[in-house]
């Protein structure tokens, strides 16, 4: 979750993260801050029934939360929710204990293990997004171990007017400041072109086959024989000792077990390293092994590998490298491999076997890319309409303050 103030350290190429413009700068200057205890604002809610990802399905109705980073900490659905949103509880949050996550939840929802479910005192979006970015500042990374001990003793430094908590100040600023980042993804969609997200003839005919394949229409090709690992160079460095951000020589991307940010979530020099792009990079030694293609420069660390397509006859291209990677994470990225349950490495990957689409006997690779570019369209097409409606309400608001 995106923290409230500038950080105060440039990046290579002369972007900084999280930076805000001069005007909300200078409201930040000229606030008052009082410091309140997290359980004045929070009610720390009693867990009866702990889910396990084998109680869940994408098919179910209601998200399940875990402490996992990605998606909004939602690992999957369930049907029988234990905590309900309602007019009297519209809003819950949730709290990572190992990640220090928060994700807030507006829908019914359960939990698995290693989280914990507090009932706020407001109920505001906007405010709760200021107040648990503030908490997280709060509580020190201590890696995989619990955070709560530390987290529930927390008192957090919030905007104050006449002694109390000024909910009012907050949500101005979280408007004006949700205002100018979707004001900046609308002219990023337009300089990149993905404005248009009109499907053509010959995408929508890609997804009514897909929805329509059967069992004859696919082939079984085992891993090992379209892929071949990639063998990088040895480095000389820990996880732990790197930065999280790109600064002087550490520009390029890393790849560890991680499944945060693709497991790119540190930089080392480029210098020594063996660079790579346009690949499937893949676990080793993880709680979930789920591939991910990478189309940008990076290296791989510890705990993960990566492999290429093998064929020099078949260039394939990044849609199609995705749509293979879809593939692979059937056999690979499964709920019951974990830390204690491995799956191993590329000497058990390259003996899998995955199911692609054929047509006339071979790998139908015109399907994946049209495939691949209708899904890319559909996806773009909600942020595209998300951008259009939020600049228009978070205008009226703003317009509606002055």
């Amino acid at each position: 979750m995106g923290g409230i103030h500038p950080f105060k350290k440039s990046i290579k190429g002369g972007r900084t993260p999280g930076k805000i413009d001069a005007s909300l700068n200078k409201q930040l200057q000229a606030v008052k801050w009082g410091e309140y205890r997290m359980s004045k604002l929070f009610k720390l809610q009693k867990i009866t029934k702990i889910l396990s990802k084998e109680d869940l399905s994408d098919n179910f109705g209601f998200p399940a939360y875990s402490s996992d980073t990605t998606n909004n900490g939602i690992i999957g659905y369930t049907n029988y929710p234990e905590f309900i949103c309602d007019e009297t509880h519209p809003v819950f949050v949730i709290f990572g204990d190992h990640t220090r996550s928060f994700n807030i939840a507006t829908k019914s929802f359960s939990v698995l293990d290693n989280v914990k479910v507090l009932l706020p005192t407001v109920n505001n979006i906007r405010c709760l997004l200021w107040i648990v970015t503030a908490w997280k500042k709060q509580i020190p990374n201590l890696g995989y171990a619990r955070h709560w001990k530390i987290a529930k003793d927390c008192f957090l430094k919030l905007p104050s007017k006449n002694g109390q908590i000024d909910f009012d100040f907050m949500e101005s600023f979280v408007t004006e400041l949700e205002a100018q980042r979707v004001t900046e993804l609308e002219a990023y969609l337009k300089v990149c072109g993905y404005d248009n997200y009109e499907l053509s003839d010959e995408e929508k005919q890609s997804l009514h086959r897909f929805k329509n394949l059967g069992y004859n229409d696919w082939g079984l090709y085992k891993v090992g024989n379209l892929f071949d690992r990639i063998e990088t160079k040895r480095l000389p460095y820990k996880a732990k000792e790197l930065p999280k951000y790109p600064i002087d020589d550490y520009v390029l991307p890393c790849l560890t077990s991680s499944f945060q940010n693709q497991g790119l979530n540190y930089y080392v020099p480029t210098e020594g390293a063996t660079v790579l792009s346009n690949v499937i990079s893949i676990p080793s030694n993880s709680d979930v092994y789920r591939a991910y293609y990478q189309s940008r420069n990076f290296t791989v660390l510890s705990d993960a590998y990566a492999i290429k397509w093998k064929s020099e006859d078949d260039e394939i291209t990044p849609n199609q490298y995705l749509f293979m990677v879809m593939c692979i994470n059937k056999v690979t990225d499964l709920p019951f491999y974990s830390y204690k349950n491995k799956l191993g490495g590329w000497n058990v990957v390259q003996n899998k076997y995955i199911n692609l689409p054929e047509k006339d006997g071979k790998i139908d690779f015109a399907f994946m890319e049209t495939f691949i570019s209708a899904i890319k369209k559909m996806a773009i097409k909600d942020v595209v309409l998300y951008s259009d409606q939020k600049i228009n309400s978070t205008k009226e608001i703003v317009l509606k303050s002055q």
